[in-house]
This record gives C-alpha cells, sequence and structure tokens, in this order.
C-alpha cells in the first residue's frame, strides 16, 4: 500500500460517536416506524423529529440494525448548538470513510469549505448510496455548519442519503424539498407508542395488566417513550400497577427531574417564564401566549414553536403543549408562583371570551373559581342551546358536569346567571329534579334584577324559557308551547343577529308551536311551523329536532290524507346518521301511527296492526291525545277492512266520537272514508288526496326559477343530459339543482319529486312546456 493510502486510512479512523451505536437490549421493535424510515432513505432527506425523550436514537439505531437500507450507513452523534466546524467535519468525514467512501486527505485542525468540497466529490464519484445519519442535530439556522450541510446535500445527491435526528426543524430548507416530494417527516405524534408497544415496554419490566390500563398508561404519557419507561420503572415498585397508572401524571417526581434537568433548566429566563405562563392553556396561539406572558415573554413564541417540539401544531396557527411536558409546567408554576394562577385563568378567560372560544372561556373562569363570570358568557352569548345538546357543537361533557355542580361556598347565589347554567346542566345530565328547582331559583332571581339593564333581563328571562320549553316538551306539551311563546317574543326584542347565529333557539320554539297548532287542528300553521323548525334544526346541526319536525309534518300529512308525502317524510326522519332515542323522545309514538296509516293506506293490514302495537307501547310512557286517537281510528278501520268494512255513514259517527278538535274532526272523517272503498274492501294502492282537497304542505324552502326549470323538465321525463342541453346548463349543474330540489321538497326520487310538486301546484305555469323532439 502507498504511503498517501496509508495516510488517508489512518486520518479517517472512527472518532468517537462516528459509529453506529449498538442495537440495546431494552429496545422496544417498532417494525411500522422502521418502515417509514427505510422508505424515506430510498430519497435524499429524512427528518425525524421530537422532544427529548421520544425514541428518535432508539429508532434510527433499529433501523440501521435491519439491513435495510439502500447502502452503508455512517452515523455522526453531534455536540448540540454548538456545532463547531472543526469538529463536526473531522467526524462526519471519519464515519463516511469507515463506511466505506473513499475521502481525500484533510487537515484535522482546520476542516472548512475544502473538507466539505472533497466530500461532495468523494461522494457523486460513488456508484451506490451512503446514508449519513446526524444525531442530536441541533445547528443554528444560518450557522456555517448548517450551510455547509445544506450545500454537502445539494452537491452529493442523489448519493447522499442524509437522516436528521432533532428536537426542532433543523435549518435545512426542508420547504423546499418538501414541496419537491424529496422529503420524509416522522414527528411527535408518529413517534407516539401505540398501546401494542407500550404493552411490550412494560414487558421488558414484567409488568402484566390489562389492555385497558394499558391504554390509559399510554394517554396519560401521550405516547412519549421516556415517559412510558419511567412510569414502567416505577411500576416495578409498586403492589397495585392499576391504582399507578391512574393516578400517573406530570408531577410523578421521575418525570418532573427528568425534564426539569432535560429542557426546562436550559431555557433562557423569557422562554421559561413563556413556558410556564401558558402551561394553564390546553390550546395557544402568539396572541394569546403573549396576553399571557406579557409583550417581552411574549416575544419568544416564534422561537418557542420552532425549537421546542412538545409544542404540537394544530392549524391556523394554534398549537397544543405535550400533556405530560404541560403537567410538569403546571407543577413548577404552582411551587414558583401559586398567586400567579387564578391570574392567568382571568387574563385566558377573558381573551378566549372576546375572541368566541366558549367552551375554553368558561373552562378558564371555572379554573379560576369564577362561576358568575362563567354564567354571565354562557346567557349573554345565548348558548344555553350548547349545555341542552340542541347544537351540533354543545359543551363537552367534564365542563357540563362541573358547571351543574353547586358552589363550594354556603352563600346562596344571588345572580341568575349562574343559577340558570346550573338548571340546563342538570337537564343536560337528566337530573329533572335539580333542574326544576335551579329554574324556579333562577325565575325569582331574574324577576328581581333592575328594569334598567334590559338587554340583560331579556337575555336572561329568554334562556330562563329555553330551559322550560326543552324541559317541558315532551311531558307537558302545553307548557312548553306557553314557553316557546314567551321566546319568541323576547327573542323579538333582540337584534336580529343574535338569534341568527343561534338557530337552535328558533328551532325548539318553532318544534314545541306546530306540535301545538296540529293538536289545535290548526293544520296550515302547524305546516309553516314545523317547516320552519325543520330549516331552523337543519342549520343548528340538531338531528333530534330534525326528526321530530319531521315526523310531525308525516303525521300532519296523515291527517290531510296525503300517505305517499307522509311515508317520504317518515322515510327521512329515520335516514341514517340516526340519533338515539331516548324515553323522553315523544315523536316514537308518532312515527309508528304515521307508519300504521301509511300501511292501512297500502292494504298492509298486519303491518298495521304491528306498527299499533308499538305506538301503543310508546303512548304509554309518553300519552299523546292526537296519536292515541289516530290509532284508535286506524284499529277501527283494520277491523272494517276484516269484516269486509262499515258503510260510509259509520264511519263518521266513529270519527264523532274521538276526543280531538272540530277542525281535526272534519280533516279525518274524509281520510277514514277514503281509506275503504265503496263495497268496504280495504284498497291495495297508495290512495290519492282525499275530496274536498285541502291545502298542500308548503316545500321546506321556495324553488329558485331555475329549480322550477329543472323540476318542469322532470316532469316531462327528461333525463339529466337533455336537462343540460335545453337549458344550456352543464351536467354537474343540473344534478347540483336536482339535489337542492330534492332536499327542498323532502323526497329522495325524480318519481316523488314530481309528484310531490303537483300537489304542491309548483308545475301549474309549466303545462305548455314540451320535451323537445330530434
Amino acid at each position: 500500500m502507498d504511503t498517501g493510502a496509508r495516510e488517508r486510512r489512518d486520518g479517517l479512523s472512527p472518532l468517537p460517536g462516528s459509529t453506529v451505536p449498538a442495537l440495546p437490549r431494552w429496545l422496544v421493535p417498532r417494525p411500522r416506524l422502521t418502515d417509514r424510515l427505510a422508505q424515506g432513505t430510498l430519497g435524499p432527506l429524512t427528518v425525524v423529529v421530537g422532544p427529548v425523550g421520544a425514541g428518535k436514537s432508539a429508532l434510527a439505531v433499529e433501523w440501521a440494525h435491519t439491513g435495510r437500507a439502500p447502502g452503508p450507513v455512517a452515523w455522526v452523534t453531534c455536540d448540540g448548538r454548538d456545532e463547531q466546524p472543526c469538529a463536526f467535519w473531522p467526524r462526519v468525514a471519519g464515519a463516511l470513510g469507515a463506511a466505506g467512501v473513499d475521502v481525500p486527505p484533510f487537515d484535522a485542525a482546520s476542516g472548512g469549505p475544502l473538507l466539505v468540497t472533497g466530500l461532495s466529490a468523494a461522494l457523486t464519484a460513488r456508484r451506490s448510496p451512503v446514508v449519513l445519519v446526524l444525531d442530536d442535530f441541533q445547528t443554528e439556522p444560518g450557522s456555517p455548519t448548517a450551510d455547509a450541510v445544506i450545500g454537502l446535500l445539494r452537491h452529493a445527491a442523489p448519493v447522499l442519503r442524509l437522516v436528521v435526528l432533532a428536537r426542532r426543524d433543523p435549518p435545512l430548507h426542508l420547504h423546499r424539498f418538501r414541496l419537491s416530494g424529496e422529503l420524509a417527516e416522522l414527528r411527535t405524534g408518529d413517534l407516539a407508542f401505540d398501546d401494542r408497544e407500550t404493552a411490550a415496554l412494560l414487558a421488558q419490566h414484567g409488568i402484566d395488566v390489562s389492555k385497558q390500563v394499558v391504554s390509559a398508561l399510554r394517554k396519560r404519557a401521550d405516547g412519549w417513550a421516556a415517559g412510558l419507561r419511567l412510569a414502567a420503572m416505577s411500576m416495578e415498585k409498586q403492589p397495585c400497577p392499576e391504582k399507578f397508572v391512574a393516578q400517573f401524571a406530570g408531577d410523578d417526581e421521575a418525570v418532573v427531574s427528568y425534564l426539569m434537568e432535560e429542557v426546562l433548566d436550559a431555557q433562557p429566563p423569557g422562554m421559561r417564564r413563556l413556558l410556564l405562563t401558558t402551561s394553564v392553556l390546553k390550546h395557544m396561539n402568539a396572541e394569546l401566549a403573549t396576553e399571557l406572558a406579557g409583550e417581552e415573554a411574549g416575544g419568544h413564541f416564534p422561537a418557542l414553536v420552532r425549537e421546542n417540539s412538545f409544542l404540537q401544531p394544530e392549524g391556523h396557527g394554534w398549537y397544543r403543549c405535550h400533556r405530560m411536558f404541560a403537567d410538569v409546567l403546571r407543577t413548577c408554576l404552582r411551587h414558583e408562583a401559586p398567586g400567579l394562577v387564578p391570574q392567568l385563568h382571568h387574563r385566558a378567560a377573558a381573551w378566549l371570551g372576546e375572541h368566541g372560544l366558549l367552551a375554553d372561556a368558561v373552562r378558564h373562569w371555572l379554573a379560576a373559581g369564577d362561576r358568575r363570570r362563567a354564567g354571565r358568557l354562557i346567557v349573554h352569548r345565548l348558548a344555553v342551546g350548547q349545555i341542552l345538546g340542541l347544537t351540533g357543537t354543545c359543551l363537552p361533557g367534564d365542563l357540563i358536569r362541573e358547571l351543574s355542580r353547586a358552589p363550594e361556598t354556603d352563600e346562596p347565589e344571588s345572580e341568575p346567571e349562574p343559577v340558570l347554567v346550573a338548571a340546563a346542566a342538570a337537564l343536560a345530565r337528566g337530573d329533572d329534579a335539580a333542574c326544576a328547582l335551579a329554574s324556579d331559583r333562577a325565575g325569582r332571581l331574574v324577576a328581581a334584577l333592575p328594569a334598567e339593564q334590559e338587554d340583560r333581563v331579556t337575555r336572561c328571562r329568554l334562556t330562563h324559557a329555553v330551559i322550560r320549553v326543552a324541559r317541558q316538551r315532551s311531558r307537558e306539551p302545553e307548557a312548553a308551547r306557553s314557553a316557546a311563546a314567551e321566546a319568541e317574543l323576547l327573542g323579538s326584542r333582540l337584534p336580529r343577529a343574535a338569534l341568527t347565529a343561534h338557530p337552535e333557539i328558533p328551532a325548539l320554539t318553532l318544534a314545541a308551536r306546530g306540535h301545538g297548532e296540529l293538536r289545535d287542528g290548526g293544520l296550515q300553521a302547524a305546516g309553516a311551523s314545523l317547516t320552519a323548525g325543520l330549516k331552523a334544526a337543519s342549520a343548528a346541526g340538531n338531528g333530534v329536532l330534525r326528526r321530530d319536525c319531521l315526523v310531525e309534518l308525516a303525521l300532519l300529512e296523515v291527517v290531510r290524507g296525503n300517505f305517499r308525502a307522509a311515508g317520504e317524510l317518515a322515510a327521512q326522519a329515520v335516514r341514517p346518521p340516526l340519533p338515539p332515542w331516548t324515553a323522553a323522545d315523544g315523536s316514537r309514538s308518532s312515527l309508528h301511527a304515521v307508519r300504521a296509516w301509511t300501511g292501512l293506506a297500502r292494504g298492509e293490514l298486519a303491518q298495521t296492526r304491528r306498527e299499533l302495537a308499538h305506538a301503543r307501547t310508546a303512548l304509554r310512557v309518553l300519552p299523546d291525545p292526537l296519536v292515541a286517537e289516530l290509532c284508535f281510528l286506524a284499529g277501527e278501520l283494520v277491523k272494517a277492512a276484516e269484516r269486509n268494512g262499515p258503510p260510509a255513514g259509520r264511519i263518521g259517527d266513529v270519527v264523532a266520537g274521538c276526543r280531538l278538535p272540530a277542525g281535526l274532526l272534519r280533516a279525518l272523517e274524509p281520510v277514514c272514508a277514503a281509506v275503504l272503498d265503496g263495497s268496504g274492501g280495504p284498497r291495495t294502492r297508495a290512495l290519492a288526496r282525499p275530496e274536498p282537497p285541502l291545502a298542500p304542505p308548503a316545500p321546506v324552502e321556495r324553488l329558485s326559477a331555475r329549480e322550477r326549470e329543472v323540476l318542469a323538465c322532470l316532469a316531462q321525463m327528461m333525463t339529466t343530459e337533455e336537462i343540460a342541453a335545453d337549458l344550456y346548463l352543464s351536467v354537474n349543474t343540473v344534478k347540483t339543482h336536482l339535489k337542492s330540489v330534492y332536499r327542498k321538497l323532502a323526497v329522495t326520487r325524480r318519481s316523488a319529486a314530481v309528484r310531490r310538486a303537483r300537489e304542491l301546484e309548483l308545475l301549474a305555469d309549466e303545462g305548455e312546456r314540451r320535451r323537445p323532439t330530434g
């Protein structure tokens, strides 16, 4: 061997930290992640970013020993942020040389650009790839080391495959590689242990617990590898591991000591203050962090986001702190500045409330011990529907439980808002007695408010009325109707935008009003109220109110004798996703009654009897005179059909004996007569509308002019493509109009839409339209 070759080989002997570490005995196999690393190293850059103790190095070591790398692996363990080029590049050169790269001679004392240029040339001269792993790479952006690594990666591609393990995003122009599809990323969420891996880790310590306990521990540790390892070590000494898991949190002494030493103690004062003060938050953004920590400390937020992988992005500028790290920070905050904690909750609640984040604001008011401010916020925002489950986005269950608890002080509450909120929370939890007690007290407190506080009085009275409607609409419909009328009157005194933002309130009141109008015999008024209530319930995302309005509309169509429309509305009411039925759902008996009548109209007597039996069972839980009388009439018609039917005059006697308003009796008599034909036999086809004709139900929304044109084309049996050509529209636009027509007419098929349109006389102006020929 010549002297130069000997010098190159001698100068590149592996330095400490420049070889792949041995596979540790305690390592938990993670094939789901090593597969991703193996796939990532097929490209130029792979980054594994996670907090201290997340298992980044262990994962890379496992992958390096799988033998699935695309070439030899060179491993460099870095020195952290103070990465000096004169120390860093000799280690890189030594690791690459040990991996088989023919590295040229260099001056180990200087390193620098010449060495990087030589490494680039040596790598590009290779035919096969080589993988370079930089473990704990924390170099600052713009540093000579960072810039030189970027240059090496750019010039040595595609031979060099770089894997970077870091606690923060490495300053390597990641966005460029991401845009070009050449970046593989594993981050904190990816590194989190799953239940299988957690169980394997516990098994290494001889701990055998149930799957439920394993899952609970994993959730408490947020999948953090170091936290799970520390918990396992503590569980070895515990006589009852299950009890330990139930109490395990970030205040565990081992966890606190580890994170204090590894993370918190290394932070500058401003960053430390920012971390501690924002620890009371579940979610944060730059503005909220500054509100709590102050301008000076808040200025560190961009650096905090960039450098601390315990902070995980949630989108739109919001971040969530890792659960166990947040626990440690809160523990430190309570020890160092206990008097500051309530102030921080106050500031957070005020900011969150001003920015419309109701649930988080209420949570912080409660954490600050200020139930009055929490109650005032909910009532002023008319957000009682979020407690009562009237909206698609409700307050979390734990928050509702907290709101329903009695205050710790023995002094009775003097303001109505917290009592109103407690009544709503009790009703949401099914505690009717507590709801009634709180509602009565709230009514007295509202009555005692000064008259000059007009807006406050109106909002409190409206909230009280909504609670009464929600509580009484199934068990005491008349009381609910009265409360709904009061709520509508109070709502008219508020700015229009107030109720527009809360469609759940008109949905509730309209449903209660329409329910009463139908039972009073006001069919046209009931149809209008229930149709408007259906629209509002859909806007509010309330499946229960939407189903109730649809069932009541179906019941209305039964009374009118429109059995096809009744059947379609009933089918729509039970179409998934379905809200769960409860004992307080009066619409269940109505739904069975509708099905009984539509079955009777089709001549399906056995089906009618089954539905009547279900309806009577439901009526024993929640009586409803209208539904009970409709079931009685249907039962009489079934008997008449089975014995070939009585004369038409007998039907009038049966109807007249029902305990129903005169308007309903007049409507029902021709309906009952139409069910049986002249010979007394049941009709085997769906019945036409009985005479005299009654006003048809209005559509959910008025059809637009274009939708009427599309509907007229449907009546001419035109295909979608023919309609598009005839109206000079695209096929997709026609499909969009069809979906809107179906929704507004409460149907699902073309034939049903045309039939419904004819009932509503929507095709009267289209009589001259003819299907185009040729």
